[in-house]
């Protein structure tokens, strides 16, 4: 056996034979960040013009050292210890001559899986046997992280959808499906977008993401040869707007004259507390309708109020990146948005929609909990995976690397 490169088409046709994968092991992902200033080559172990395992990785020049990434992984059976031992000797000596210090990797190896409540539903029963053997090997594990620590997250909600997507709605939660029924009835309509869009989705998402617009552009331009990727976006119909928060207001208005009139009759504490609340509805009402004008007369067109890139890999849909103009929350575009696309990806067959990263949905006092909650809303479920590893691949150099970042520290202090 022995470890060599592999040319795109090689890595791609064992990558699409591969049962478990990530958009984060493609080549198309590798032509990406090579844009972002990474070396990036595919590796396979090959026994008898064989591929047993591959990998994407993606080498990055720190400080003169240079470092390498396998995001989500590597493309092997995790659970065969052979083939991991074979597949992890071979590599060190393969990067070790390249004068590559380690590397880390992110893998898909599953710990939990956790339903919208947060209860563990079900565990990885190989997961232990794993994990120790990956120690054994020599990969440092960085712990069971909570937040985005990790060079991918640790955690994912996804949903499953394999029931059709009205009953998928029903399992929505309740104050969702409002909002989804208060976004369109406002005028909020989805749209698929081109290349020409990502402007938009980068405005709107490009604090969440350390990345540059070069970055958002290469995603769609990749993905694109193999038809893989979709850019969505919401934009609220200024007129609609107009015409449903004129109806409202006038409704309302007449309901509080209802109220003048009665109380006219003679006070009744009820009534008067009734006028009370309309009032304070028309109020507001008169302010949105103010608001609803001047979208009219500044945005005709329409306002774009939220934005997502999914990719397409084999049987599922994965959000890549997603973001929404904070001005226009109150619209609930986003929740329109992702639900449209639920639908859309049940209807053509996918079995699974990942909306992308969260946080350990078991903290207590979590400062993330606002993102877990909307994913975990549209009742996906909340998958925990094993978190970072880092195998030294040549040590001589790894001591040097590591001891320069001390070095480093103490002339910062």
């Amino acid at each position: 056996m022995e470890i060599k490169e592999l040319t795109s088409d090689e890595f791609n046709k064992f990558r699409n034979d591969f049962n478990v994968h990530s958009i984060y092991q493609s080549s198309e992902y590798g032509y990406i960040m090579h844009n972002q200033n990474f070396e990036s080559i595919f590796v396979g172990l090959i026994d008898n013009k064989n591929i047993l395992a591959a990998s994407l990785l993606l080498i990055e020049k720190r400080k003169g050292f240079k470092y390498a990434y396998a995001p989500r992984g590597f493309l092997i059976d995790y659970n065969n210890y052979k083939l991991l031992e074979e597949f992890t000797l071979l590599l060190k000596k393969y990067l070790s001559k390249k004068g590559i210090v380690a590397v880390k990797i992110s893998p898909m190896i599953i710990k939990n899986i956790h339903d919208i409540k947060y209860d563990v539903i079900s565990d990885n029963k190989y997961f232990d046997k794993t994990y120790d053997n990956l120690k054994k090997l020599g990969y440092y594990h960085f712990g069971f992280n909570n937040y985005f620590e990790s060079l991918k997250p640790r955690f994912e909600a996804i949903i499953d959808l394999n029931i059709p997507y009205y009953m998928l709605f029903n399992n929505i939660k309740k104050e969702y499906k409002t909002k989804i029924r208060s976004s369109e009835a406002n005028g909020v309509k989805v749209y698929k977008g081109t290349i020409k869009d990502i402007e938009y989705l980068y405005l709107q998402a490009s604090k969440k993401y350390p990345r540059d617009i070069t970055y958002f552009k290469d995603c769609y331009k990749y993905f694109s040869k193999s038809n893989n990727i979709e850019l969505f976006y919401t934009k609220l119909d200024t007129h609609k707007y107009l015409k449903v928060i004129t109806k409202k207001y006038h409704d309302q208005e007449a309901l509080c004259n209802h109220y003048n009139h009665s109380l006219n009759k003679g006070n009744n504490e009820k009534i008067i507390s009734y006028k009370m609340n309309a009032d304070k509805m028309l109020d507001k009402l008169k302010k949105e309708l103010i608001k609803a004008t001047n979208y009219l007369k500044d945005y005709p067109d329409g306002i774009i109020t939220s934005s997502i890139l999914v990719l397409k890999d084999r049987d599922e849909a994965f959000v890549l990146m997603d973001g929404y103009d904070n001005k226009y929350k109150y619209l609930n575009s986003k929740h329109l948005l992702i639900w449209k696309l639920i639908e859309r990806y049940t209807s053509l067959g996918f079995k699974t929609f990942n909306l992308g990263g969260m946080t350990n949905p078991t903290l207590e006092d979590n400062k993330y909990k606002g993102l877990n909650d909307f994913k975990t809303g549209f009742d996906a479920k909340a998958i925990e995976y094993i978190g970072d590893l880092e195998l030294v691949t040549n040590t001589p150099l790894y001591f040097m690397y590591r001891n320069s970042f001390k070095i480093k520290n103490v002339l910062k202090k």
